[in-house]
């Protein structure tokens, strides 16, 4: 079978968007079990995943068709790699898959936080994205790209059937004129799939969007936004869409251009959320440093920090001592940039250390209990600064902010085809 898109219609190759193929489990599949948070989430936390696998069994679930990052760079994730793979065109073999359906999917998700958050899942044109900081494109990336850590998550997507997504992409719509109302018309009608996510999760359902009038609508509505030349923040999974782009750009170099237009490579699942969205938390994410005295360490970041006007007070905290690190910065920094300019500057010094980013006190608590173990607090990213923030310096520093916590994430659960092979 030879899978494309629907030729351009309705003005939504304007706005960046094409209208995907959706593979969800076919009729009898555990939900509960098929559902994963998104592979970014307890890098730090092996336990978590070991604890998903038991839960999981021998039931068919997005696990089988996702690398959760805690594994990357071990001596067995080629092996890893390679029966991903073997899973994605078992499953589409074995009819794990009910029939594809064409339309975009709203997202009706509640966490332990909050009683609804609203999505829009999409397909967007990776031709219209771009994760340098300079670039002006319709689709960009909030925090800055680490080069270094892309061949992992391209290794993964690379000879892969199919993409699961994580990705959460924010449109900034303070008069709800885009996702609210496409959810209104198609939560009137029975949900494509309602499931309660893994204990404490919450639960998730989802909605067709598939009528032309109803697209017409979400394409009309995009291209009526305060910034039509800047449309969408993506807010989780810069990464992963960065390692999809990079696979395009070396993709469609093979192919004529009649056929650039339609190969599905060209196109990444990822759920449009609006940032006003009163369901849509902005939580920081809090840094910790491995193998480092936790005093000493405090002591050895200020004078590294990237000086200016602007004195920032961080939190930290370990081996049964907390402190107040100030760290100076530039007019209109934020602390997070101080932190990780300084951090960044140390962790080459001392590459016997290593740091992770954290979502949630109670886990960098928990972690820090541990010897030579240092954590350092965060504060929330006010979410109306965003898109301003972006707009003005390009991106933020890395893991500047989180879209609620860990639990919060998106969980794969929908699927599409990347090429055509079984």
């Amino acid at each position: 079978m030879h899978v494309t898109f629907a030729p351009a219609m309705l003005d939504l190759d304007s706005v960046g968007l094409a209208v995907p193929e959706i593979l969800l489990p076919a009729k009898g599949v555990d939900l509960a079990r098929w559902a994963v948070v998104a592979c970014d989430q307890y890098t730090s936390e092996p336990e978590y995943w070991k604890a998903v696998e038991k839960r999981v069994g021998g039931a068919p679930s997005a696990l089988r068709l996702v690398l959760p990052e805690v594994w990357l760079g071990g001596a067995d994730e080629p092996a890893r790699v390679s029966a991903i793979q073997r899973a994605m065109k078992e499953y589409l073999a074995s009819g794990v898959f009910a029939p594809p359906r064409r339309g975009f999917v709203v997202v009706d998700r509640s966490t332990p936080h909050v009683r609804s958050r609203l999505g829009l899942l999409v397909a967007l044109d990776l031709e219209r994205y771009d994760w340098r900081p300079s670039a002006r494109a319709l689709v960009r990336a909030t925090e800055a790209t680490v080069e270094e850590r892309l061949p992992a998550r391209v290794r993964v997507r690379e000879g892969a059937v199919l993409e699961l997504p994580h990705v959460l992409v924010l449109i900034d719509d303070p008069g709800r004129t885009v996702i609210e109302p496409a959810a209104r018309s198609a939560m009137a009608r029975a949900p494509l799939y309602d499931t309660p996510l893994e204990p404490g999760a919450g639960r998730v359902r989802g909605f067709a969007v598939g009528m032309e009038a109803e697209l017409e609508a979400i394409a009309g509505a995009l291209a009526g936004l305060a910034h039509p030349e800047f449309l969408y923040a993506v807010g989780d999974g810069n990464h992963s869409l960065a390692a999809a782009k990079l696979l395009w750009e070396r993709r469609k170099t093979a192919l004529g251009p009649d056929a650039r237009e339609r190969d599905p490579a060209r196109f990444a699942l990822a759920e449009l959320v609006n940032v006003h969205d009163p369901g849509l938390r902005f939580e920081p994410i809090h840094r910790v440093v491995f193998g480092a005295q936790p005093d000493r360490l405090a002591a050895e970041l200020a004078p590294l920090a990237p000086g200016g006007p602007v004195r920032h007070a961080v939190r930290w905290s370990g081996g049964g001592r907390a402190g107040e690190l100030a760290l100076s910065g530039p007019r209109d920094s934020l602390p997070v940039a101080a932190l990780q300019h300084a951090l960044d500057a140390w962790l080459r010094a001392h590459p016997d250390a290593r740091s992770d980013y954290i979502h949630g006190k109670d886990v960098l608590r928990r972690l820090c209990e541990k010897p030579d173990t240092t954590g350092f607090v965060l504060p929330a990213l006010a979410r109306d600064a965003l898109f301003p923030i972006v707009a003005r310096d390009g991106v933020l520093p890395r893991k500047a902010f989180s879209l609620g916590e860990a639990e919060e994430k998106r969980f794969y659960l929908e699927a599409r085809r990347l090429r055509s092979e079984p």
